[in-house]
């Protein structure tokens, strides 16, 4: 059974994930195309982190960070590989939507690269669309960014 719930970012397997994930993007991206969130930033007061896990072994993870606007970002949606196409991924987007909307945001924005072809699937079989780049980010050949809008 999976299990999905707040979690500190800052344990061993968690940060297992973020290091399977960052080798995975350092085998795609160059440096100045990898967007990724600094584990102890995931444990601010603006970040609802969460983890699903199986049989109490973390097998994914997901973060929205509240920006000031109040429109949430997707960051750290990871997956390990040996759990991907088991629906992981899906349920922890669904809870994470679910938190958005317990939290008012109108808009969940994220920043994915092209090579990311399940990701991409993923987002938008859920309704996600293509858009700009937003926030801080700049135009970027290896990123696609996208968003849902949450309320009408």
């Amino acid at each position: 059974m999976l299990a999905i719930a707040p979690e500190s970012p800052n344990q061993p397997d968690v940060l297992a994930l973020m290091q399977e994930s960052d080798a995975y993007s350092a085998d795609r991206y160059p440096p100045e195309s990898r967007h990724l969130v600094d584990p102890a930033l995931l444990a601010r007061s603006n970040v609802r982190f969460l983890v699903a896990r199986r049989d109490a072994r973390a097998v994914g993870c997901g973060a929205l960070v509240l920006a000031d606007d109040g429109a949430a970002e997707l960051k750290r949606m990871i997956v390990a590989a040996a759990a991907r196409g088991r629906g992981v991924g899906r349920a922890i987007l669904d809870r994470l939507e679910t938190v958005a909307g317990r939290e008012h945001a109108p808009v969940i924005r994220l920043e994915t690269g092209i090579y990311n072809d399940a990701a991409l699937r993923l987002y938008r079989a859920c309704g996600y669309r293509d858009r700009g780049p937003f926030g801080a980010y700049g135009a970027d050949p290896l990123s696609v960014f996208m968003e849902k809008v949450l309320t009408p």
